[in-house]
């Protein structure tokens, strides 16, 4: 099976290197870009929380906090990222999307600032009356969309591009917030990482080996 891997070229190793250890063809197609928005620091003193959406908002973090306050991630890969550079996340949602880091954010909240992609959504922040910090901004490539069975999609970022660039693979997606940026742009989903990290997509892009070849 031919499995088509979007994430930015720098970030799309160790997903390569699992996909092929399962005797997946990988073919790499990067579909967004990532810009740093500052090199200023982000000083969290005075925040109870600071709130961290992405493995490329946690890479910013690590490289610019001051005075962190307790941290949470969005998801396992989320957390997996600020890990990697020492930072352990005190609250990390059971459901991996926006809407589960809502309903079940520790209340009171306290101050909280939100650190994100420039044009992050706007509901987080406004229902936890959040500040908002700008980590870097996500910019969509328009490569010819290469043959594939299988299309991997990390964010629904990678989705929208995806879509714009008119391809037509059935996804696996990472999570539900992308699960549902995909549908609503019009591809098929084909499954759901599990967990929503490497490892879960890993696992999905297995399962769907699987029902093909019963």
């Amino acid at each position: 099976m031919k499995v088509i891997v979007t994430r930015p070229r720098a970030q799309a190793g160790p997903l390569v290197s699992a996909l092929e250890h399962n005797g997946v063809e990988v073919v790499e197609c990067p579909l967004i870009e990532i810009e740093r928005t500052s090199d200023e620091p982000v000083d969290g003193a005075g925040y109870d929380w600071l709130i961290v959406t992405s493995p490329n908002g946690a890479e910013e973090i690590a490289r610019r906090g001051r005075n962190l306050p307790r941290i949470a991630a969005v998801g396992p890969g989320t957390a997996e990222a600020l890990r990697a550079h020492g930072l352990e996340p005190a609250f990390v949602p059971v459901e991996s999307s926006q809407e589960g880091l809502l309903r079940e954010f520790p209340r009171p909240a306290g101050r909280v600032l939100f650190a994100a992609a420039e044009g992050a959504r706007r509901r987080p922040i406004e229902e936890l009356q959040a500040d908002f910090v700008p980590l870097y901004r996500t910019r969509l490539l328009r490569p010819d969309p290469p043959a594939g069975d299988v299309v991997v999609l990390a964010s629904g970022s990678a989705a929208r591009a995806y879509a714009g660039i008119g391809g037509q693979a059935p996804a696996v997606t990472i999570g539900p917030e992308t699960t549902r940026v995909a549908k609503s742009v019009g591809l098929e989903v084909a499954a759901e990482a599990p967990t929503h990290d490497l490892d879960g997509l890993v696992a999905a892009v297995r399962d769907v080996m699987d029902s093909r070849t019963r």
